[in-house]
């Protein structure tokens, strides 16, 4: 009897000692700092300020397969952290029940950058970003009022809830703003090529690289702008139309026809590690890439107008050029980034 006492007494001290400490916690800010190479923010932090433990629930949610309908797929399942969170190898995007979209996994990185997502720009709010793949019935086929069920009755989830944004509801906002303040946080700003322009240790280029730079700020940059490189517009770069799939991509959006069959521009960051390549998937290696603006281009109504000059379609290209382009394009892989254990699942 004495000691059923002793235990419970025990007890209700451990328990009380936690709500205190846990009543007591104060959410500590993580001060975001920009890479001194990079044009400014399009995320506005002010309106969602990123806290350790803000950011430690968006990574939560971000690998909970839980907000899928077959408690399987999560948003991690299909951006994977080695291949710059993409799902490198697959043409189209995997989800529930072995379903298979009709667009190949963007990369998530920089995207506090970003002021327009997804191939055809269906929304404009990085918060707003994972309602997409959520609720889409291929991907995770997710239900937010199950899902902040879950969550309200887990244990693990009240606690970071609580902490992350304290006197405030487990909801769905709540939960976006999270996974907002995780995607914040993953920016890649480590390259070999970021570290050659800020002038630090480990920034050198080969002469072949630099040959390459050379050669893409001449014939690429216009669309692969800043060192983002990327200029978050929506261009028809002249791929030849796929009837089985026919993706219409920004028009999708407008139904303005001079949007037709337009596709956001790409970052070329980590390109190295994100095959295969562009909105569909159809080419996997960067040759191949460099071979289609060379040689590959489909003339239409909305072809972006870099890609024809005068009747000549493309972009000239020599074989030298492109192996020197390609020995560039590798300098942007970010090592740090690809293993960084902040964005790890485990």
């Amino acid at each position: 009897m004495k000691n059923t006492f002793l235990f419970a007494m025990l007890s209700l001290f451990f328990l009380s000692c936690s709500n205190d400490e846990e009543n007591e916690y104060v959410d500590i800010p993580i001060n975001y700092q920009k890479p001194s190479n990079f044009p400014g923010l399009e995320y506005n932090l002010q309106n969602n300020p990123i806290t350790e433990k803000g950011f430690e629930l968006g990574k939560k949610i971000f690998y909970d397969g839980r907000l899928s309908s077959d408690g399987v797929i999560s948003c991690g399942f299909c951006h994977i952290q080695e291949d710059a969170f993409t799902h490198h190898g697959h043409t189209f995007s995997h989800g529930v029940g072995d379903g298979i979209g009709t667009r190949n996994t963007p990369p998530i990185q920089n995207m506090a950058y970003q002021s327009v997502f997804m191939w055809d720009g269906a929304t404009s709010h990085l918060d707003l970003l994972p309602i997409l793949p959520i609720t889409n019935e291929i991907e995770m086929n997710g239900n937010f009022s199950q899902i902040v069920a879950m969550m309200n009755s887990d244990e693990g989830y009240r606690k970071l809830f609580s902490l992350a944004f304290p006197n405030k509801p487990i909801n769905s906002e709540n939960m976006l703003k999270a996974l907002g303040q995780f995607m914040v946080m993953m920016t890649s700003s480590n390259s070999r090529f970021d570290k050659f322009r800020r002038n630090e240790i480990g920034g050198t280029l080969t002469q072949e690289e630099q040959d390459g730079y050379a050669i893409f700020n001449q014939k690429c940059a216009s669309c692969h702008a800043t060192d983002l490189f990327t200029d978050n517009s929506f261009r028809n770069n002249g791929l030849s139309i796929n009837p089985s799939i026919n993706d219409v991509g920004r028009f999708r959006v407008t139904e303005l026809p001079q949007d037709m069959y337009k596709f956001k521009v790409p970052s070329l960051r980590n390109i190295e590690k994100t095959a295969p390549y562009m909105h569909d998937g159809r080419l996997y290696t960067l040759e191949s890439v460099l071979n289609h603006y060379s040689s590959g281009v489909v003339n239409s109504a909305t072809l972006d107008p870099s890609l024809n000059n005068n009747g000549t379609l493309g972009i000239p290209l020599t074989n030298l050029e492109k192996t020197k382009l390609i020995a560039f394009l590798k300098t942007l892989t970010d090592n740090q980034y690809l293993t960084d254990k902040r964005f790890s699942e485990f």
